[in-house]
């Protein structure tokens, strides 16, 4: 476990808790066929960004969507930014982002990836897990060593003979008159 949690730490987390991933949700089609509406992307920050990279930035300030992340491919390049254009376009983009504006450059996609996350994100699906996960753990805790049970003495659970189902001792010592039942052979 701890094994994953540092594989994380260091391949996946996001950029807002200080990783090098950032992750992004396409909507629409303009770069189909390599990303469909839907797909979960996740971008690496590199040192240089070149023709042929698939990059993400922000749409600049006073824009219409100013603030929202474009996620296309980078088709030439100069010192006064980057020209890019979606895959399914016929022209490149108004914008030319610089190198520190782009979030990152593709490093892998999940095909449809965005809007399973994005249901599992809902409040109502968050609130189930929780309340599965609390229930889960509030059945099966054991108590604490000198600590009373929270069953009744009486409702407790006899263990039974060694590969005998405890439901089965239960069960067969109620039809005995409470006396256990005979050892199997």
């Amino acid at each position: 476990m701890v094994l994953v949690l540092l594989a994380w730490a260091v391949t996946l987390r996001p950029t807002q808790l200080g990783g090098p991933a950032t992750y992004v949700v396409v909507s629409g089609d303009s770069m189909e066929p390599t990303l469909s509406d839907g797909d979960l992307v996740v971008l690496r920050h590199q040192d240089g960004y070149g023709v042929g990279d698939v990059v993400s930035y922000p749409v600049p300030a006073g824009g219409p969507g100013a603030g929202s992340l474009v996620i296309h491919r980078v088709v030439a390049g100069d010192g006064d930014g980057l020209t890019t254009q979606g895959d399914n376009r016929d022209r490149p983009d108004d914008w030319r982002p610089t190198a520190a504006d782009l979030r990152g450059t593709l490093w892998w996609h999940v095909p449809g990836g965005g809007l399973l996350l994005l249901r599992l994100l809902q409040p109502p699906v968050i609130a189930a897990l929780a309340g599965g996960l609390s229930t889960t753990w509030i059945l099966m805790r054991r108590p604490a060593a000198g600590q009373p049970s929270a069953w009744p003495a009486g409702n407790r659970v006899p263990s039974g003979s060694a590969g005998e189902h405890p439901a089965r001792a239960v069960v067969a010592g109620e039809r005995t008159g409470g006396r256990p039942p005979p050892a199997r052979r």
